[in-house]
């Protein structure tokens, strides 16, 4: 009963602010408009219907304010101006009872909270749609931030979920274009990212990566996990102490290098991308702020880590020849690394994507990033990607949604910011640590154990292989010498193999050991 009376609470809502508007046009059934217009009638429909979206959204509760945040990364679906109303998205979700946090954090550790804290501020200091989060004082003195995930979540969640599925087999049933939008596969994306977050032992475990990650930098803080107080409702870590990053009057009046700050949130960015294909995903404002402590003063303090991105090295190693490219403005290049990976059909002429790509890019070099709208570059990519029938990677919406997150940072700290300039030497210089001898050996100490291993094994292989030839053994004379010189070139080749490897193996330490590398 319950699951109905939501229903037609969402139903409600729709056509009160008009949404069923974005879909009329491309229903299949007239007599559906109709009624639903005349059901409608009276209704305000004046403001802009992407601001009418996310006005839904947010009337509908906090499940449906993250489904429109992770909607709004995939602008390969929706037009510009829904894609830039729901990336508008905050959570804006009011707190739960004091006591609600104090039973669930009491329920968790089987203590009251007076034997797990010293002191605890009741009033949570920010609350989002699946959590909030309270200052504590840990029995020793040491301050730290308590999360604790919502009550009752997974209910509502799957709740919710199994509403929005049977929405989207809808969609895609009664709309011409349900097929292209696929609705079930975005609803089942953001399905995966909910429960996700639900675990806050795998956001802990996340930034625990990030921190190791990011150690030596010095650009960047990312809070430490208290692994003793860690469950999977309650998450318990380092307070951090900053101003949140669009506070930019508030960070120049402190003595912040204003330019510098930006220029390090593009290196923080392409470090985890590309270096270690492992990154902060969910960078808005929110989770974002900057040190002023004397020790750590202008970094930054990244919070929040229930999403992040993973890259793996054949993705790392495609994007960064692609950015290469883009940056050099080889867009030729560009066209053939699309059909190298299979992203777009074989049949694709090069010369046509080619000159696609250098019409939606060329505009956009060498201007300011206050003249430049990535969400607008990427919007008319995905244009051209539909008309050659380019396969979205799902592995690069995450990475699609975390540069918009960079550009609107970039944008309010320092409008004259060159996004592509900033990034080119970063990109160059990594792709010569990928072809240079660092990269070569590292490579090679990664190898040794197994080499190690089959180098012991080899006099075995060879008996073995040789008692196979003789098995075999060629009728004529010319073959049988024919298959000695085959057989001595493979012996030749395996010895020279294993001294070469160990050679270099000696070479390398000599080198690494002089402090070369």
């Amino acid at each position: 009963m319950s699951r109905l009376f939501r229903g037609f609470f969402i139903v409600w809502i729709v056509l009160r602010y008009g949404l069923d508007e974005l879909l009329l046009s491309s229903f299949r059934r007239p007599g559906l408009r109709h009624l639903i217009r005349i059901v409608s009638i009276g209704r305000d429909l004046s403001a802009p219907r992407g601001e009418r979206l996310r006005m839904a959204l947010e009337s509908l509760g906090p499940i449906f304010v993250k489904f429109g945040q992770v909607l709004s990364t995939r602008r390969d679906l929706l037009p510009a101006d829904l894609a830039d109303q729901l990336a508008r998205l905050q959570d804006r979700v009011p707190p739960f009872e004091s006591a609600l946090a104090v039973g669930i954090i009491e329920k968790s550790f089987g203590r009251p909270l007076d034997q797990i804290f010293a002191s605890f501020e009741r009033v949570p200091v920010a609350s989002a749609s699946i959590a909030q989060v309270h200052f504590a004082t840990l029995p020793g003195g040491r301050e730290v931030a308590v999360k604790v995930l919502r009550p009752g979540m997974l209910g509502v969640i799957e709740k919710d979920l199994a509403l929005m599925h049977m929405m989207a087999g809808w969609v895609e049933r009664l709309s011409a274009d349900g097929k292209r939008l696929k609705p079930r596969e975005v609803v089942a994306e953001f399905d995966t990212y909910l429960h996700d977050e639900l675990d806050l032992l795998r956001e802990a475990s996340n930034a625990a990566q990030l921190r190791r990650n990011m150690q030596g930098m010095n650009l960047v803080l990312i809070p430490e996990m208290v692994w003793d107080y860690c469950t999977p409702d309650v998450l318990v870590m380092e307070r951090m102490k900053g101003v949140p990053i669009n506070q930019v009057q508030r960070l120049r009046e402190a003595g912040v290098d204003i330019k510098k700050l930006a220029r390090d949130g593009v290196t923080i960015f392409f470090t985890q991308v590309f270096r270690d294909g492992f990154f902060h995903a969910d960078m808005h404002p929110g989770n974002i702020q900057v040190s002023l402590e004397p020790d750590t003063f202008g970094r930054y303090i990244s919070l929040d880590f229930g999403i992040v991105g993973t890259l793996t090295e054949v993705d790392k190693e495609y994007l960064a020849q692609n950015f290469t490219a883009f940056f050099r403005r080889d867009y030729k290049r560009v066209a053939e690394l699309h059909l190298e990976s299979g992203w777009v059909p074989a049949g694709t002429r090069v010369d046509a994507l080619e000159a696609a790509i250098r019409s939606v890019c060329e505009p956009y070099f060498d201007r300011p990033l206050k003249e430049i709208s990535l969400g607008l570059v990427l919007m008319r990519l995905f244009q051209t990607s539909r008309r050659f029938q380019v396969e979205i990677q799902p592995q690069l919406v995450l990475l699609q949604k975390t540069l918009l997150n960079i550009e609107g940072l970039g944008r309010d700290l320092d409008p004259d910011l060159d996004l592509w300039s900033t990034a080119k030497p970063f990109l160059e210089k990594w792709m010569v640590e990928q072809v240079g001898p660092a990269r070569l050996w590292a490579q090679l100490k990664a190898e040794a154990p197994m080499y190690a291993k089959l180098l012991p094994a080899l006099p075995r292989l060879l008996h073995q292989y040789l008692g196979r030839s003789a098995t075999n053994a060629p009728r004529g004379l010319d073959e049988l010498l024919v298959e000695q010189r085959r057989t001595n070139r493979l012996l030749q080749g395996l010895v020279y193999g294993a001294v070469g490897f160990l050679l270099g193996l000696v070479v390398m330490a000599f080198i690494s050991a002089s402090g070369h590398f």
